[in-house]
């Protein structure tokens, strides 16, 4: 595996985290990934969760311009985040991430693509003073994404690996809890960015029921003709305007293969009309 062009001491010392991040030595066996076909290579544990599609995805649905400060919620090794950086310069981005594994890879990620990033590592969940102290006080970003744990425990077969459990099965509250702090951290009219199940999107259109408005939603499908998997969605904090429902994205065509438009997202070749919210 060819080595990251980064100095895992220089990494370490940008921790701004809460907690103690593990020293290089204690980072599991990874794997070196392109993204962006191949404008991004990010380092990911080879086991428990990794990063896919839907952090791409994420991404391409993430209004930003030059200078916005931009906060990623569970961000894992920095995926959606950085996919975000790469396609706008000048961002002022923020990667927040509770296992300090991940958040090490993603420091990691930032340094070796030459991508300013700060990476705190804390939990979503915790108190506004959390955040305050963390540096993320009320009303003070532009834009929030987020891809929380969206499986229902109840109808989820979860992982025996921790990590992966932890990453894509939800608690009762969790979106609730993750739409809330993002609401609180946001400026008037910034946008909130989210993926989630396509048959969870009321749960969804509740928690952004209190403080947002101005709601668009692209549903993904895996290919022609079939049921969304998946929905990507945008809320502006305080927004007014009627919701609307764009067409929606389809990953594969009748011959099994990624579609035009989902290549050109993928491939970071084009961003998705989420991605055209204005402010």
């Amino acid at each position: 595996m060819p080595r990251a062009a980064c100095s895992p001491t220089r990494v370490w010392l940008m921790n701004c985290g809460t907690m103690t991040d593990p020293a290089p030595t204690d980072i599991p066996d990874v794997t070196e990934d392109m993204f962006l076909d191949g404008q991004l290579r990010l380092r990911q544990p080879r086991r428990g969760h990794r990063a896919g599609h839907d952090a791409v995805l994420l991404a391409a649905a993430t209004p930003a311009q030059p200078g916005d400060r931009v906060v990623e919620f569970g961000a894992g090794v920095g995926t959606a985040g950085l996919c975000v950086a790469h396609r706008v310069a000048g961002l002022d981005l923020v990667l927040t991430e509770i296992d300090e594994t991940l958040a090490a890879l993603a420091r990691i990620n930032a340094e070796a693509n030459k991508i300013a990033a700060q990476v705190l590592t804390f939990d979503v969940t915790a108190s506004a003073d959390v955040f305050a102290v963390s540096g993320l006080g009320p009303d003070t970003a532009d834009g929030v994404l987020m891809n929380p744990p969206f499986n229902d425990a109840a109808r989820h077969r979860a992982s025996p690996d921790p990590a992966r459990q932890s990453a894509h099965v939800a608690a009762a509250d969790t979106l609730a809890t993750w739409t809330h702090a993002a609401r609180r951290m946001l400026k008037s009219g910034g946008v909130l960015t989210l993926i989630w199940r396509a048959d969870g999107l009321a749960e969804v259109l509740a928690a952004l029921g209190r403080g947002f408005g101005s709601i668009e939603i692209l549903p993904v499908h895996p290919g022609p003709g079939t049921p969304a998997i998946r929905v990507l969605v945008n809320a502006i904090k305080g927004g007014r305007a009627p919701m609307a429902l764009h067409p929606g994205l389809v990953l594969l065509d009748m011959d099994g293969k990624a579609g035009r438009e989902a290549q050109a997202v993928l491939g970071g070749k084009a961003a998705l009309p989420l991605a055209k919210v204005t402010r």
